[in-house]
This record gives structure tokens, sequence and C-alpha cells, in this order.
């Protein structure tokens, strides 16, 4: 197999030897729950990696950072208060979380929260770009790690299908709704929208999609 054909990029979420059989298993496997925490704290990584470039964050992180600049605290904190927001969100369209959606808020809002301060602003536009890419490519392989073990959608995914099954419109719809939406108004707010945040809404979908099918040939052997 050639790595073309190995970083095809799936379609779906694919099974993997890992991943827990019940959504709502609140005693997943050991194994299933430190694949679902590395990857928790791998997107959270390329996320302070993207927030360090100073280039333009995701939108979401747009959105905290505004929020940020207007009530104070940092951007750590207010991305764990826009989880806990959207999960209210939940409610009315009936949707459940799990083990994995309460961590996802806890451990990305906290890996943001520690390791920004730690990662050196780039010296160059070169290194800027490098620390964009790495950052992307980060969040890919966090997403298809915390996504294959089913351990419940992360807050902002969840919302995501949630409105698509009870509104019947397409999910790509839903998305680029939702997105342009939160980062118009963390724009509006202060947030940072540069290179960077396009970069990512072209790269992000197809990134994530051949880290799945990766976890996905990997998980199977």
């Amino acid at each position: 197999m050639g790595l073309v054909d190995f970083l095809r990029p799936a379609k779906k979420v694919p099974s993997t030897w890992w991943s827990s059989k019940d959504p709502m298993n609140t005693r997943p496997r050991l194994s299933t729950l430190t694949i679902l925490v590395i990857g928790e704290f791998l997107f959270g990584l390329g996320d302070a990696i993207l927030i360090a470039a100073d280039e333009g964050n995701t939108p979401w992180t747009v959105l905290a950072e505004g929020l940020a600049n207007v009530f104070g605290g940092s951007i750590g904190q207010a991305t764990f208060i826009v989880s806990v927001a959207v999960l209210f969100l939940w409610i009315p369209i009936k949707e459940t979380p799990g083990i994995g959606t309460v961590l996802n808020a806890i451990i990305i809002a906290a890996t943001i929260e520690v390791m920004t301060p730690l990662i050196p602003p780039p010296g160059s536009d070169l290194v800027a770009l490098l620390q964009v890419l790495l950052g992307i490519l980060l969040i890919g392989i966090g997403s298809a790690m915390y996504l294959t073990t089913n351990l419940g959608p992360g807050p902002r995914d969840g919302w995501m299908t949630g409105l698509q099954r009870v509104t019947g419109v397409p999910i790509g719809r839903v998305r680029v709704t939702i997105e342009v939406s939160v980062l118009l108004v963390g724009v509006v707010l202060g947030g940072t929208f540069g290179f960077g945040t396009v970069l990512f809404a072209f790269a992000i979908g197809p990134v994530v999609a051949s880290c799945l099918s990766v976890a996905g040939r990997v998980g199977s052997t």
C-alpha cells in the first residue's frame, strides 16, 4: 500500500480495537481512556501552538480570545466557559454527553491554559507558518484519536450533529454556519484573525479525515 492510499481521507469515523462499544460507557477500558486523554491533550496543544504563532486562531478560539479580552481572564478559561455554555445548548436538542464530552471540555481548556505561556513566539514569518502547520496537524491527530474512542463527541461537535438531526439541514452547511458565526462574533470582540485562521478552515477537514483513515488502518491490526 502506497502513502497516498494510506492517507486517503476517511468518509466516516472508523471502528478500532480501542473504540468503546457504548458511547455512554462511564467505565471504559484503560487503553480507550488513555487514547482519549492523549488525543484531547494533543488537540489542546495544537490550539496552544496556533495561539502562540499569533497568525490567526481557530474560529472557536477567536471567540474565546474575544470573550477573554472583554470580560477578563485567559483564553484557556474562556475556552472552558464556552464549552460549558455549548453543553447547555444540548438540552433543547436532547443530546446526551458522554465521559469523552466532559473530559473534552476540561482537558483541552486546561492544556491551552498551561501550554500557551510555555511556547515561545515565532522569530520569523517562516517559523510562524511552521507553527500554524504543526498546530493544525496536532489538532487533526488529536481529533482522530478522541473521535475513534467513541466515548461521546466534544461539546461543539455534539451541538453541530444535534442541530443537523433536529433541523435536517446538511451537516456541512450546519458546520459552516456555526464556524462563521462564532468567528464573526470573536473578531468583533477582538479575537485574533489572520492567515492561520483561513489556513485552518481549509485544511482541518482533510487533515482530520486523513488522520481518521490512519487511525482506522492502525486500529484494525
